[in-house]
């Protein structure tokens, strides 16, 4: 599907859309847990949808209505049948595969763990060299997808390198913390050891939920290792519980930076007072001058005298793609720091957000780690390609809004993976927004 983004200015308020990192750790706490879990707010995007086909894989009885998700479990991996083999489907997410393989190995069934598009070519080998110590039978594809697995993963003393990403601690964490609460032989303190811990936030984030879910929670000793110590809790409670899940500032983000470009535009539904890395954006959108004022009604953002900045995204790789589109409009040099995070994304963020932008006449260099974007030229409307990358769709539709002439982005119904009402809320906002055929997206 093509995407014709023609110059416009907006005026509006939308709501955030929903956070697919939230709403993934939840559906994973849901299945661990013992009894019902009612998820608010819930969200619809590709990744996750295959995180409640997930969960249901594995035993979690799962019923929607509207903007809320259900979930009866009997606490993974009890919900499994013995020596039934089971294979889940991660997609196309990140996240999936690196939390929910974890959890799956608490199992002693054979499970299998496929996904799709990019996320096959991404490296698993952290699997094969952490996952074999706790007692857990794996085999992948010289490192990579299909992985086969069987546990029960008995947690233990372990390191890890968090480098490349926090989202295997994530999947460890909550393995750990649902197995070590049912646990009555849980008397000698365990530890997860990380050595050079990239997105502290999402971390945080995890933690959170932990603590919502009633699992038993570490202790957080500055990011380097987490400990559980016996005692604390070995014994859930079993009744209805409800969380509501966050909006999400990686997607807002590019509405944000849309309202800096082209706005007044004020998005409801953000906590400033969030644990995720991506609210980070405020910093930036205060650092290049653009009007900001966080009210009640939401966060209100307009066109202001853009200057460029400096900003280190080591711990927000996500942001890169807003951020180049906000730096595009910006007076002079704006250098952002964490290009390294950007290589096993959907793309290899980093070179697709330099090829695409110079269609439109953005000029970005990368120098190592950091990413070095020339502001001071007009962005001229162009043929761009998303590259099957979600993030890269939507910088390409937020730059373009203030072009001359319209661009058009192909293969730009990726939106779906993360915020599938994407060009919906563009155009609610006043966006000129035309696709080429039709696009639906399903709640």
């Amino acid at each position: 599907m093509k995407a014709i983004i023609h110059p416009s200015n907006l005026n509006g308020a939308i709501q955030a859309p929903a956070s697919k990192s939230s709403m993934q750790r939840a559906c994973a706490a849901a299945l661990l847990r013992q009894g019902k879990t009612i998820i608010d707010d819930a969200g619809y995007s590709n990744d996750d949808k295959a995180a409640l086909e997930i969960i249901t894989k594995l035993g979690a009885q799962v019923e929607k209505a509207g903007r809320t998700v259900t979930v009866n479990s009997k606490g993974f991996p009890t919900t499994l049948k013995q020596g039934e083999d089971v294979q889940i489907n991660c997609g196309e997410s990140g996240l999936g595969i690196r939390m929910f393989t974890p959890i799956a190995a608490l199992s002693e069934n054979h499970i299998t763990i496929e996904g799709e598009g990019s996320l096959r070519n991404r490296p698993m080998d952290f699997f094969d060299t952490t996952l074999p110590l706790l007692g857990v039978k794996i085999k992948s594809s010289k490192g990579k997808l299909p992985l086969s697995i069987q546990g029960p993963l008995v947690p233990g003393n372990v390191s890890i390198d968090g480098s490349l990403s926090s989202q295997f601690l994530t999947g460890l964490l909550m393995a750990y913390s649902s197995r070590l609460s049912v646990d009555p032989n849980f008397r000698e303190e365990v530890s997860i050891s990380v050595s050079n811990l990239k997105s502290r936030p999402y971390v945080d984030l995890t933690l959170d939920l932990i603590n919502h879910f009633g699992f038993i929670s570490p202790e957080n000793v500055n990011y380097r290792e987490f400990i559980f110590h016996p005692g604390h809790s070995t014994r859930q409670d079993e009744r209805e519980i409800t969380y509501t899940v966050e909006g999400d500032w990686s997607g807002s983000a590019f509405l944000l930076v849309a309202g800096a470009i082209a706005g007044p535009v004020t998005v409801r539904g953000l906590d400033i007072f969030s644990s995720q890395a991506d609210k980070a954006i405020i910093d930036v959108l205060m650092a290049c001058n653009a009007g900001l004022a966080i009210e009640a009604k939401g966060i209100v953002v307009h066109p202001g005298n853009l200057q460029g900045f400096h900003f280190d995204a080591t711990d927000s790789p996500d942001l890169f793609p807003p951020i180049a589109a906000l730096a595009s409009y910006c007076h002079g040099q704006s250098v952002v720091k964490g290009v390294s995070r950007l290589r096993y994304k959907e793309s290899d963020r980093g070179m697709t957000l330099q090829n695409e932008f110079s269609k439109l006449g953005v000029r970005i260099e990368i120098n190592g780690d950091e990413m070095i974007i020339e502001g001071d030229k007009a962005i001229k409307g162009a043929t761009v390609n998303s590259c099957r990358d979600h993030r890269i769709a939507m910088a390409c539709a937020i730059a373009a809004l203030k072009a001359e002439g319209s661009t058009t982005i192909e293969d730009a119904e990726v939106v779906e993976k993360s915020y599938p009402q994407f060009y919906d809320d563009l155009k609610k906002l006043g966006g000129a927004v035309s696709l080429d055929s039709k696009f639906t997206w399903h709640e």
